[in-house]
């Protein structure tokens, strides 16, 4: 019976197709289901965080701007190993951290050890908790003055604080007290606290003046000066003028110590002219900076010394041995006479500190700087055109003249730092932004590092941008572009809340 015999073979051999076909269906939904991790987490992860809902280990998140009609705000998350947006199946095409309305975000405070953020929306003055382990809003932090200059948060989460020009004055909201206190310091701009939240300082736009936030025992006021205290019963909270030498002060680097506070003087870019010398830093002892330290008539003064810095002083950064400032020099003479130049100064922090070299860097406003892989120190800027540089490009051949904001510089080298992305009349920008310019990308508003994978990633004339840390190439950006304009960034898997 050959036909039943050829029948029955048939049927075999059709039953052994369909076993092999339903394996091959499972061994794809499990390879392609919404449950594969995209990386091989460790059994116990780094300092115990979570695997994320995105399943994504390097993380870098992108604060975004108007990214449709219908939203003022939008914090999309990168994959920061493979440079792209989505998932490595292109079936999920972007990772958004959950809840989050804010508008105009710029500021991102970065806690990674914490596995947390906090979002301040210039658009409407919100001020949001992200929780980076669920990757979704985890609540907002009343008491925040809308708008503010500048915020400070502890990484517990148990003070911030606010300056706000507008509002008149800087705001603590003591979230162990569930209250905020308000209190009276016209203009001011800049606050910043230290990393155990034992000194907290306050610059005033215009001024040569410092002043320190105090929190005071048993409603006992100060019996040496203050500026306000509130509230005017039962006062918890003063804020306290702080003796010294100041010229513009702008910012200030904490030592890694904590013993010490740089204050960061702008000096004439900031429009002092009172001052012989109009740039540099002003050292502190930070003994009577302490929160906690009520003033007295007879107190000391914190003021250590002043060094004057050339090269101007509104962002730095230290790595202990070395205080590395950013800022800008007027030019006297020459072509540029009136014109500001970029510089980068270092000052060794020995015994006596004194500044061992200073580099050309981009002009504009320097707000930027960070440590990454490969021994670079990179500095970002806006307004880069408004400088010498910008005032030598007008008459120069499209691409000689580097205008461009952002600087990688090798530490411990004697070599200029490179301007990045490197331009020249015939080598344009790799990935040019939408400005119909081909040598110019915009605005440094936000660098992150992301650790060990040697590159950095920017919000860079409003689009993400990537670069390599060893050579200083450019990354091919276009999985990375978002829709809106781009911000900030940072990086939520840093190994320390240092790092970014």
């Amino acid at each position: 019976m050959p036909g039943l015999e050829f029948s029955t073979l048939k049927n075999q051999s059709f039953v052994a197709r369909a076993a092999c076909g339903l394996l091959l269906a499972a061994a794809t939904l499990a390879f392609t289901g919404c449950g594969q991790q995209l990386y091989k987490f460790p059994q116990y992860n780094f300092a115990g965080r979570p695997i994320p809902p995105s399943q994504l280990a390097n993380r870098v998140m992108v604060a975004i701007q108007n990214p449709s009609a219908f939203q003022g705000g939008q914090l999309e998350i990168l994959d920061g190993n493979r440079d792209i947006r989505n998932n490595v199946q292109n079936t999920v095409y972007g990772f958004f951290i959950n809840g989050f309305s804010g508008r105009l975000p710029t500021t991102i405070v970065n806690f990674p050890e914490q596995s947390l953020g906090y979002v301040y929306g210039a658009g409407d003055g919100s001020f949001t908790r992200i929780n980076y382990g669920t990757e979704a809003v985890a609540g907002a932090v009343s008491g925040v003055p809308n708008p503010s200059d500048s915020i400070a948060v502890t990484s517990s989460g148990t003070q911030v604080y606010a300056a706000s020009g507008s509002a008149g004055g800087v705001i603590v909201q003591d979230n162990v007290l569930g209250r905020a206190f308000a209190m009276n310091l016209p203009g001011a701009q800049h606050v910043v606290a230290n990393t155990g939240n034992t000194v907290v300082l306050v610059t005033v736009r215009n001024t040569n003046n410092l002043y320190r936030i105090v929190h005071l025992n048993n409603n006992v006021l100060p019996t040496g000066p203050y500026v306000d205290c509130q509230p005017l019963n039962l006062p918890v909270y003063c804020v306290v003028p702080v003796p010294g030498t100041f010229a513009r002060p702008t910012g200030v680097v904490f030592s890694l110590d904590g013993g010490r506070a740089f204050v960061l003087n702008c000096g004439i870019e900031c429009g002092d002219t009172s001052v012989a010398d109009h740039a540099g830093i002003t050292i502190l002892n930070n003994t009577t900076l302490n929160v906690n330290y009520i003033p007295t008539p007879t107190d000391p003064s914190p003021m250590i010394s002043t060094l004057a810095v050339p090269g101007g002083a509104t962002v730095g950064l230290t790595d202990g041995a070395n205080l590395y400032l950013a800022g800008q020099q007027l030019n006297t003479s020459g072509p540029t006479a009136g014109y500001f130049s970029g510089k980068l100064s270092i000052v060794s922090l020995g015994a006596t500190p004194a500044v061992t070299g200073t580099f050309d860097i981009p002009d504009g406003t320097h707000s930027s700087m960070i440590f990454a892989d490969d021994n670079t120190l990179w500095i970002g800027s806006t307004l880069c055109t408004t400088g010498a540089r910008g005032f030598l490009a007008q008459s120069a051949t499209p691409g000689t003249v580097n205008t461009n904001c952002l600087a990688a510089y090798t530490l411990g080298s004697a070599t200029t730092p490179t301007i990045v992305p490197a331009v020249s009349p015939t080598h344009p920008v790799t990935f040019p932004n939408n400005n119909n310019d081909q040598y110019y990308y915009g605005d440094l508003t936000g660098i992150c590092w992301v650790q060990n994978l040697h590159k950095v990633y920017t919000a860079y004339g409003g689009q993400v941008h990537a670069f390599h840390t060893n050579d200083l190439s450019e990354i091919d950006n276009t999985l990375l572009t978002v829709q809106g304009t781009a911000s900030n960034v940072v990086y939520m898997d840093a190994l320390t809340n240092a790092a970014n």
